[in-house]
């Protein structure tokens, strides 16, 4: 019995001993032996500068000044992990037990770097190699004698976990994907049944985005396993929420709740300053739905709901994330309200849409900011019942937005708007300044809405078809007017010219009071420098024809154009053909009849009335002289050469003696 507690007297001395020696060991030689320790265990380089603090009871711990743990070899130069002081502690009675209790690892100003190249992880990590070659049965797969078999390890948890003022950058494939200052995060994971629980706050614009994040089952995410995951996220101006599933490549699936109450804070929060968003199209917005997101930076969402302001939408999307992003969307709504997506610049007068100072004519000349094109790339589909926007409302429409590297292309399949049917396309262009255009097929237009809106014009009613092509250059509403170029066609059913009676004018006694009834108006025109020429206008009324030339300067919103009426019947003598001129501002042209083409006109039919009356008149005498009846100038030269051949034929006869 002696002998034994003897054996047990020695081994607690040297055990003493052992710990004595570690405590009153210089700080910067137990540094040195650790350091020698992990390079064994990991073949990267561990520096501990400053002293070098050990516990061993209850905690197993070490407390260290400025650390540095070194990269894989195929990664960076630059440390995997850095930080001016490390805290780590393990619980020393579970350890004995065979599990990993891990009390608490905190770190301040870390700077944690994770690399991925090709599959590879710098987290990954597997002791050198000895160098000793097998020589025994030279199979690859059969242990050497002495090999130990894998030991089984315990269970691992984490009590505490503080990371304070933390650098967190994530490199894939060389490219940064991810850089993030200033992160305090704390974890914890109390139990291996237990849910693992992480918060995180980092500053950004406006304030600071906090995390909260629960993983139900860590060893099954740890072990690449798919698995429940519920985050929430707040920052500036919103909030994301999400419930769903997760596996340890970042793969997401799940419902997925976005709210903003000032959403352009939230975009400058996450590095998108400058964006204003429009009014109606989600200053304020609700948008849940279900989300997959997978590791090529892929998400879509499909059962979507969005509240954007006063509208709602519902469809699907998919998104890639990129430099710009790609979009591709399918949405319906029903009353689709835009009237205010302007609201914060001053109208402009006669139906301009930018702010500042306006042309004496009436479009805008405020710069039109179009760098909002290039904000994304990709195709949204969108079926309304109704889309107002400043000026007009369209009825049912099916459109279809593509962009394009600063290119939009709309189509109208069709769009319903003034009571008629637009389709075909229209363009607009910021890639080397910017430009519109467009090809149109337009049918069952109510003109006067059109006009009215369009251009203040009032006195033309009716419903037209027709088409319409054109392109305009310029960085201001007034440039692109003046710049208009192209070519189309209209074809007016019965209508209504308010303002002059053609009926009166052309001396009937009777019309419809101050208004010009027709029954069709049919032309074309081309369009250059922003006038609009048209050479062919024909408009039938029940006693009438009119023809129509001149010039709408679509420009300086001005007029210059005669309409030439034509009897169709006598009117029994008592009608004239007075050409109507109308001339001025679109607000307020002058109509009257032009004169001078009925004074040229009187002037020509008295000329040809006093031609004809001299004519007569030399006839008569001719035919006097000549002693016959003449009618026309014809019968005077044939009735000299009669009169002169009679007179020599008795010239002749009295020559030779005869009667």
């Amino acid at each position: 019995m002696k002998w034994l507690i003897r054996i047990l007297f020695i081994l607690v001395a040297v055990a003493g001993l052992v710990i004595g020696a570690l405590l009153l060991m210089p700080g910067d030689k137990l540094g040195k032996i650790l350091a020698e320790q992990v390079k064994a265990q990991t073949g990267r380089e561990l520096t501990l500068s400053g002293d070098v603090r050990l516990s061993f009871w209850p905690v197993l711990g070490m407390e260290t000044g400025p650390v540095t743990f070194g990269n894989a070899p195929w990664a960076s130069s630059e440390p995997m992990l850095s930080a001016q002081s490390l805290a780590v502690g393990v619980d020393a009675s579970a350890l004995l037990a065979g599990d990993v209790r891990i009390r608490r690892v905190v770190a301040e100003d870390p700077v944690l770097r994770l690399e991925l190249s090709q599959g590879r992880g710098n987290w990954e990590m597997t002791a050198p190699q000895t160098g000793a070659s097998n020589t025994g049965s030279g199979n690859a797969n059969v242990p050497a004698p002495n090999s130990a078999a894998p030991a089984e390890t315990g269970t691992v948890t984490l009590d505490r976990l503080e990371l304070s003022n933390a650098r967190l950058v994530y490199v894939e494939n060389g490219d940064p994907q991810m850089d993030f200052s200033g992160v305090d995060l704390k974890a914890n994971w109390p139990d291996v049944t237990a849910p693992m629980k992480m918060s995180a706050s980092m500053p950004v614009p406006g304030g600071a985005v906090e995390v909260d994040l629960e993983i139900p089952d860590l060893p099954a995410f740890s072990s690449g396993a798919v698995t429940p995951l519920v985050l929430g996220l707040t920052a500036p101006g919103g909030e994301i929420s999400f419930d769903g599933r997760v596996n340890l490549a970042g793969e997401m699936d799940g419902k997925t709740h976005v709210r903003t109450t000032n959403t352009d804070a939230m975009l400058a929060a996450f590095g998108q300053g400058g964006v204003s968003v429009p009014m109606g199209l989600g200053r304020v917005a609700d948008v849940s739905g279900q989300m997959t997101y997978t590791k090529d930076g892929r998400i879509s969402l499909r059962d979507m709901r969005a509240v954007l302001d006063q509208n709602s939408f519902d469809g699907a999307a998919d998104i890639v994330i990129a430099n710009p992003p790609k979009i591709s969307a399918r949405l319906s709504t029903g009353d689709l309200d835009l009237t205010q997506a302007t609201a914060g610049s001053a109208p402009s007068s006669g139906g301009g849409t930018g702010g500042g100072k306006q042309a004496p004519e009436g479009w805008s000349q405020a710069p039109i900011d179009a760098s909002p094109l290039s904000l994304a790339n990709g195709t949204i589909r969108l079926k309304a019942n109704s889309i107002a926007i400043p000026d007009m409302t369209f009825g049912p429409s099916d459109l279809s937005l593509s962009l394009d590297r600063s290119r939009a292309v709309l189509k109208m399949e069709p769009a319903t708007l003034f009571s008629g049917k637009l389709t075909g396309e229209v363009v607009a262009n910021n890639r080397n300044g910017l430009s519109v255009g467009g090809n149109l097929t337009a049918t069952g237009i109510d003109l006067k809405q059109a006009l009215t809106t369009l251009g203040g014009v009032e006195r033309l009613s009716g419903t037209a078809s027709g088409t319409l092509q054109f392109l305009g250059v310029g960085q201001t509403e007034a440039q692109i007017m003046r710049s208009l170029s192209g070519k189309g066609s209209v074809d007016v059913g019965k209508g209504v010219i308010s303002g002059f009676d053609l009926d009166r004018l052309m001396g009937r006694g009777e019309g419809s009071g101050g208004t010009t009834v027709f029954n069709s108006l049919t032309a074309t025109y081309t369009m250059q420098d922003g006038n609009l020429t048209n050479n062919d206008l024909l408009m039938q009324l029940d006693n009438f024809r009119a023809d129509g030339a001149g010039r709408v300067g679509l420009g300086a919103r001005d007029i210059d154009y005669v309409f030439t009426p034509v009897a169709l019947r006598a009117n029994g003598g008592n009608g004239i053909a007075v050409p109507v001129r109308i001339k001025g501002p679109w607000s307020d042209p002058s109509i009257k009849p032009d004169l001078s083409k009925v004074i040229e006109a009187a002037t020509e039919e008295k000329l040809k009335e006093l031609e004809q009356d001299a004519k007569d008149k030399a006839l008569k005498k001719a035919g006097e002289e000549l002693n016959t009846t003449i009618s026309d100038s014809e019968q005077v030269e044939d009735a000299l050469k009669q009169k002169l051949e009679d007179e020599a034929k008795k010239g002749l006869l009295k020559l030779l003696g005869r009667d």
